[in-house]
């Protein structure tokens, strides 16, 4: 990986080797306090991220972040975040929703080499592929996000020199799923911002960070389109997504390839999406009795290409999700529920055609 510059002293990645005994299957809930016990990777991961941070690697210093719950059934979960809102770097351009990779773009091979946290890798005698799913990329790297929403905020990067752009590959997807479950944090989720849908750089990315807080998208039950490939309607949730889910390692392959299959078809419709990767309940609920999983969100929305004038904050996998990082304090103290999912809403389809999109999707997996 080239580097725009290397400063004397930069810290190497960790090579972080992991098998499926690293797992945590069931994590931590949210009865405790968040973080009260962490794995390996969570350790790596957090020390990794608080030395970059003493180091002065990122664009501003983070400390703790004011946040609040939106009164309302949604129960949106509202963070005030002054400095990502400006002093992140600019988004790139965006025109496309096939838009090829651009090496005279800033991209992910420009990074300091102390912007590098792990090299997240699979150990040599576990393949990971499975029941013709999707196998693990070779390696993931793991780098702070320089302009990060919250503490131990991350991207996962598949090979940058590679130059791929931003189009979700269940390789990627894989790796990150199997991340979400070395981590036994409640909290620690992850998601992809696709062209049209806030992406802010082409260069193939997951992002990952920590929230102290429960969403309802983990738990909000889910109406079945396509039981056997495990695909659901979310609809009481902020915004109505398809939902994937597997509730053991074994099946993480066969996600990744079936969530990757249902964006390329959004694509192919000239649809935008975004991914959300959290624990959580069965797609019936808690109430199944079955303990928790991997639900994976995926939103179908119209295409947006370049920043909304006079958005109140641009909706992206965060705000689909219910979780708003807001740029001003005004903002922050005064915005409603209402508002918030008004804002939201906007970007998605009218339920009609959400609906006569989850048959074509069960049609397209059942096949």
């Amino acid at each position: 990986m080239a580097a725009a510059s290397e400063a004397p002293g930069d810290p190497s990645p960790q090579d972080f080797v992991y098998g499926e005994e690293d797992f945590v299957l069931q994590g931590t809930g949210w009865g405790g306090e968040p973080g009260s016990a962490l794995s390996r990777f969570d350790r790596a991961l957090l020390e990794g991220w608080s030395d970059r941070m003493e180091r002065g690697l990122f664009r501003y210093r983070l400390g703790p972040l004011p946040t609040r719950v939106l009164p309302g059934p949604m129960s949106l979960v509202a963070q005030l975040n002054v400095q990502r809102g400006t002093e992140r770097r600019p988004p790139q351009a965006v025109l496309s929703l096939r838009q090829p990779f651009d090496p005279r773009a800033f991209n992910f091979t420009r990074m300091r080499p102390g912007e590098v946290l792990l090299r997240l890798r699979r150990a040599a005698d576990e393949g990971g592929g499975g029941s013709g799913g999707a196998a693990a990329p070779d390696y993931l790297l793991v780098a702070i996000n320089v302009s990060p929403l919250e503490q131990g905020h991350v991207l996962l990067l598949p090979e940058p020199g590679r130059g791929l752009p931003q189009a979700l590959t269940a390789p990627l997807l894989r790796g990150g799923l199997e991340a979400a479950l070395l981590s036994a944090h409640p909290g620690f989720r992850l998601g992809f911002n696709g062209l049209g849908a806030c992406a802010s750089l082409n260069h193939l990315h997951l992002h990952a960070f920590y929230l102290g807080r429960p969403l309802l998208v983990e738990s909000a039950p889910a109406q079945p389109l396509c039981p056997a490939r495990g695909l659901s309607l979310l609809r009481d949730v902020p915004a109505p997504a398809f939902l994937f889910y597997a509730a053991c390692p074994a099946g993480l392959g066969a996600l990744a390839r079936d969530v990757c299959r249902a964006a390329e078809h959004l694509t192919d419709t000239g649809l935008a999406y975004n991914v959300f990767v959290t624990r959580g309940d069965p797609p019936e609920g808690a109430g199944a009795g079955a303990g928790r999983g991997l639900r994976v969100l995926l939103w179908a929305r119209r295409p947006s290409f370049g920043a909304k004038a006079g958005a109140a904050f641009n909706v992206a996998l965060c705000e689909l999700a219910g979780y708003l990082p807001l740029p001003a304090a005004p903002l922050f103290r005064d915005i409603t529920e209402a508002e918030a999912l008004r804002a939201i809403r906007e970007h998605l389809l009218p339920e009609p055609q959400l609906l006569r999109l989850g048959e074509d999707l069960a049609r397209l997996l059942a096949g």
